[in-house]
């Protein structure tokens, strides 16, 4: 492996994959390569065009794609993660890392290290935060066997990257724990103040949520939240599906987990 300049392929190149691989590219990475199923469709013009601006290799298969990777990205939708390893299991050479940054369930996550097995170095990993503007940078908990030694490697190239545990799926735990409070704030954002401008009480009732919480700038959060939902709204409607999914393994019934799904998806479909 070229530790100085390691090569990256990513398996999916929407908002995060681009995101990162732009931070990769600048900071120094080998060659990265990127495959979406959507290159053979019109629509994936827009995402291939991105990828010339960064200066990624688009590839024409996952085959083409994965050749000479130190690190496959995996960042696709959550109902493809365990599709997208499969499709790339039988191109694997020399064992590679494979950084699953996918918001899915732990179960989820052991399923396709499991599949993978000897074939790649498998590495849960949570993103915590943002894509943007941190892009590479964006905090990540990483799990797993192999997760010290791909630290060290990221870490160079400017990731802030933190090992916790070394069992596959404890990353992933926190993400989808964590996401029944950030996706449900923002969820319970929008009924409320759906209805606050429905009843023309908008700046009363935020007024009010500053006493209760007066560390927190409602007049910043409110369209912070509201933004995020209708910009990604039915992705991340997808991801709270793996947290329904995630919390009956925990003891937990998902009421509002469950409502989350169906807040964050209506506001997806709303848009901008």
């Amino acid at each position: 492996m070229a530790e100085e300049k390691p090569t990256f392929c990513f398996i999916g190149f929407g908002e995060a994959g681009q995101a990162i691989a732009a931070g990769l590219r600048e900071a120094g990475a080998g060659r990265i390569a990127a495959w979406d199923i959507l290159f053979a469709k019109p629509e994936g013009d827009r995402l291939k065009a991105a990828g010339s601006a960064i200066g990624v290799d688009c590839a024409s298969s996952a085959l083409e794609a994965v050749g000479g990777a130190d690190v496959i990205v995996s960042a696709v939708t959550a109902a493809s993660s365990v599709e997208a390893a499969r499709s790339v299991k039988p191109h694997l050479a020399g064992r590679p890392y494979f950084f699953d940054i996918n918001s899915v369930s732990p179960g989820r996550k052991q399923e396709t290290a499991k599949l993978l097995g000897d074939s790649a170095r498998y590495v849960d990993a949570a993103v915590l935060g943002p894509i943007h503007p941190a892009r590479h940078r964006t905090p990540m908990l990483l799990a797993g066997a192999d997760a010290a030694a791909i630290a060290t490697m990221l870490g160079a190239l400017g990731m802030r990257v933190t090992v916790g545990s070394g069992e596959v799926g404890a990353a992933a735990a926190i993400k989808m724990v964590r996401s029944v409070m950030i996706k449900g704030i923002e969820a319970l954002t929008f009924e409320c103040f759906l209805a606050a401008a429905r009843a023309g009480v908008v700046d009363e009732v935020a007024a009010s949520l500053k006493n209760n919480f007066p560390g927190l700038d409602w007049k910043i959060l409110i369209p912070y939240n509201l933004e995020r939902m209708a910009r990604h709204g039915e992705r991340r409607a997808a991801e709270m599906e793996e947290v329904v999914a995630t919390l009956p393994e925990l003891g937990v019934e998902p009421l509002m987990a469950a409502a989350t799904v169906k807040r964050q998806r209506e506001m997806g479909r709303i848009g901008m």
